[in-house]
């Protein structure tokens, strides 16, 4: 039986500005209505026999992971990272907690297209054996053109359990040394899946980086573990290398098998890549949503699922609509995104990193409108769900129920709020927000105040587990609680304090 570890940690910024570090790539539906992680996790479903797979991905992330998984295979542990520490970590904290360590394990990223389910479940069930011999299999795609997207991997001597032993790994080549490549060896492209016993896996890194080892087993001794949930020690992790698999380990292993798949593949690493997904026109423009193409054009991709997008009289662009900010670029260019994205969040722009829309357990907010001292969000409540009991120590809030009846509780009351009912919330008043119906409703919530961070709350309590504790009690003054500033200006709350 195999069990396959999804590595969703990913943050995919040269998919900006679809995909932020608050929602990266994995989680966009970027093929039929579907998210590559949906995807991904569908495409494990028939290798688990009976078992659950592992997912492992960042905190901030949980809710987006549980919903997926509830959508595609109904249940899989969860081991949330506190920070990020690329796939060496992420695979030795999956090999870690495996109760059976000659168990197989298949490593799979989060974020690739493979769209033959069934190549793929063949593809891994011809590495068995050698993975079970004792060798970590990686698996690589057979080349169709001399691409400097991907890394290498040359092929040595045939193995006898099936596939090469590995020659050597070659990180992402130029144009010059990817087309040498391809004319004089035996190469596949590096896809990033690894199929082995947790056993070997922890044997090669103790061998090649112990230190990675050392921090990830003191972060699982010390994890708090809960239902389907594992959260590694924060501080152990804080303290872990970041260092992906290839460079800590399988650049430099000796027992390495590589096998090559012909399918239909991508790992979805650009713009460039996500054109190809879509079906080109006669002059080679991919399409997407509401863009359109004019005169004499070809080779355009448009991505544009808001508005009206109209491309005139233009060649080779890649031009990507969302509501807060617009990529238009060359597509020659499309590798160059990422280093657009660290040049606008290092300039403190807001776009580098969220959108507009946040997904929330609860349902979501849209930032409609904002200026100095005052802030507009339209809140979706989902049906059963509410915001934390919380409260603001640097802005008031106004409340217009514009869809549906929402309970409300201010200070020592609680009390519906109909439909074009509106309501007040002072600074420093605890308050709430909830669905207790079947249908969901809809707020403006106008926000005033000196500081209107998403980190100017503090939670004393949550049906999703994310309050923090006050350090003191709170007290009822005038006829609505207020609770203690010990540390600034949210109660102890830190960088764990996040949107509602």
């Amino acid at each position: 039986m195999i069990q396959p570890v999804i590595l969703c940690g990913g943050s995919g910024t040269r998919l900006w500005p679809v995909s932020r570090k608050a929602f990266p790539k994995q989680f966009v539906e970027l093929v039929a209505s579907k998210s590559l992680l949906d995807l991904t996790l569908e495409r494990v479903a028939p290798l688990l026999e009976g078992g659950e797979p592992v997912c492992v991905g960042a905190e901030e992330h949980r809710f987006l992971l549980r919903d997926a998984v509830k959508r595609t295979v109904g249940r899989a542990l969860l081991i949330l990272e506190p920070c990020a520490r690329n796939t060496a970590a992420a695979m030795v904290l999956a090999a870690l907690q495996a109760g059976e360590p000659d168990r197989l394990q298949l490593f799979c990223p989060a974020d690739h297209h493979i769209p033959d389910a069934g190549a793929f479940a063949a593809m891994v069930r011809s590495g068995v054996a050698a993975a079970e011999s004792g060798s970590i299999v990686v698996f690589g795609i057979v080349p169709t053109h001399p691409s400097t997207a991907y890394g290498y991997i040359e092929r040595a001597e045939p193995h006898e359990h099936g596939g090469h032993r590995v020659a050597r790994f070659v990180e992402k080549p130029d144009a010059q040394r990817a087309q040498a490549l391809i004319d004089g060896a035996d190469v596949l492209w590096n896809a990033g899946i690894f199929l082995c016993r947790p056993r070997i896996l922890l044997q090669a890194v103790e061998r090649h980086a112990p230190g990675i080892l050392a921090a990830c087993r003191q972060a699982m001794e010390r994890a708090q573990r809960k239902d389907d949930t594992i959260r590694p020690d924060a501080a152990a992790m804080r303290g872990c290398e970041s260092q992906s698999i290839d460079v800590a380990v399988m650049e430099r292993h000796d027992r390495l098998v590589v096998l090559p798949f012909q399918g239909t593949w991508s790992d979805v690493g650009s713009w460039n890549a996500v054109a190809d997904l879509a079906p080109p026109d006669e002059h080679g423009n991919h399409i997407e949503g509401h863009g359109t193409v004019v005169g004499a054009v070809s080779r355009n991709y448009i991505h544009a699922p808001y508005r009206r997008v109209v491309a005139l009289g233009t060649n080779n662009l890649i031009i990507i609509d969302t509501p807060d900010a617009v990529l238009v670029a060359d597509r020659s260019a499309a590798e160059q995104v990422k280093g657009v994205v660290d040049q606008l969040e290092r300039g403190g722009s807001p776009e580098a990193t969220s959108h507009r829309k946040v997904l929330r357990p609860w349902g979501y907010y849209d930032s409609v409108e904002r200026g100095p001292g005052f802030q507009v969000k339209r809140l979706h409540i989902d049906p059963l769900a509410a915001i934390s009991l919380q409260l603001h120590h640097h802005r008031s809030e106004h409340w217009t129920v514009v869809r549906g009846t929402a309970e409300v509780t201010l200070g020592t009351r609680t009390f519906m709020l109909a439909e074009h009912q509106s309501v007040d919330i002072p600074v420093g008043t605890v308050h709430r927000l909830c669905n207790p119906g079947t249908t969901p409703i809809e707020v403006i919530e106008v926000q005033s105040g000196d500081y209107l961070g998403e980190d100017d709350i503090v939670r004393f309590d949550d049906v999703y587990g994310r309050a923090v504790a006050a350090s003191a009690p709170i007290a009822v003054q005038d006829g609505a609680f207020q609770a203690p500033v010990p540390n600034g200006r949210v109660n102890g709350a830190g960088s764990d304090i996040r949107a509602k």
